[in-house]
């Protein structure tokens, strides 16, 4: 039961900080960053930071193997990608509205677990995906009932699908999942920020932030939806699986709900309330369940 506390505890905080990502990019792209560049400080600060971190004061092993490189490198590429395309859909919605629809990954990560790798799925988990996924829904509220931009939505979609796979790929790739989560973290990031470097013609269209705050975002942006997400999504998915860490991640669109309300003055309207309410009661389904029902 400790494992499985720990495991929940990690996956419900990697969800919250990952969906943070709108309110320290946002800003960015408001000032006229590119993507590119703003995934680039993201990822660039993450990596120095935690490597000093890891090195100089947990004094952990950042040795890496030729047997562990590949699959390394794929999910780094796939967790890179995963935010470029996020962050592109952003371009053509809301971003409110983009994180909502990635909420789809943990229903592709419970089909991928159960076509490719036997993995039972039970009535609690089906119930917690019906009541997160109508939760969802109700958080949508676009204006004016205007139709959603086609190529956002599927952009949005990939960047769900590319989630999902990496969330299976942590578990299931033999080489990963008896990998510290540190080092898999780090090497997630050192990896993934070479995508941002060759699209920035080797750094020389990088886009440098003007002002001290914008600094900050991009710090922020490394350290809470980068460094913090990476290693507890790791940790949770080792001790709980890939379909009940991926249902935890409900609680990301809770947290945009939250920072909407508390600094940009959004309204709580009663439709939203009820939406958050089912998520919460699909999410306490996974963690209230038997810990027989989990996935191994």
């Amino acid at each position: 039961m400790r494992r499985k506390t720990i495991g929940v505890l990690n996956g419900a905080i990697a969800a919250a900080s990952y969906g943070t990502n709108p309110l320290f990019g946002l800003p960015l792209f408001a000032a006229g960053i590119g993507v590119n560049s703003v995934l680039f400080y993201r990822y660039a600060f993450a990596v120095l930071i935690y490597g000093i971190w890891i090195k100089f004061f947990k004094k952990s092993s950042l040795k890496l193997t030729q047997k562990e490189f590949f699959p390394i490198f794929f999910l780094s590429m796939l967790f890179s990608f995963s935010s470029l395309t996020l962050f592109k859909a952003f371009q053509y919605i809301e971003a409110g509205i983009a994180c909502t629809i990635l909420f789809i990954y943990p229903v592709i990560v419970a089909v991928i677990m159960a076509l490719f790798f036997k993995e039972k799925i039970t009535k609690t988990v089906i119930t917690a995906i019906i009541l997160t996924s109508i939760g969802i829904i109700l958080l949508y509220h676009g204006k004016n009932g205007a139709a959603l931009n086609l190529t956002g939505v599927s952009i949005v979609l990939l960047s769900a699908l590319l989630y999902a796979v990496y969330i299976v790929g942590v578990k299931n790739i033999k080489t990963v999942k008896h990998m510290k989560p540190d080092k898999l973290s780090f090497y997630v990031m050192f990896f993934g920020l070479g995508i941002y470097i060759y699209n920035l013609k080797f750094c020389t269209q990088l886009q440098i932030p003007e002002s001290p705050h914008l600094w900050l975002f991009a710090l922020a942006l490394a350290i809470f939806p980068t460094i913090i997400s990476l290693e507890t999504i790791t940790i949770s998915i080792k001790l709980v699986g890939s379909t009940t860490t991926a249902i935890l991640g409900a609680l990301e669109p809770l947290t945009a709900i939250f920072f909407g309300v508390l600094f940009f003055h959004e309204a709580l309207t009663f439709r939203i309330a009820a939406g958050v309410a089912l998520i919460l009661c699909g999410v306490f389904l996974i963690v209230l369940r038997k810990t027989k029902n989990a996935p191994h």
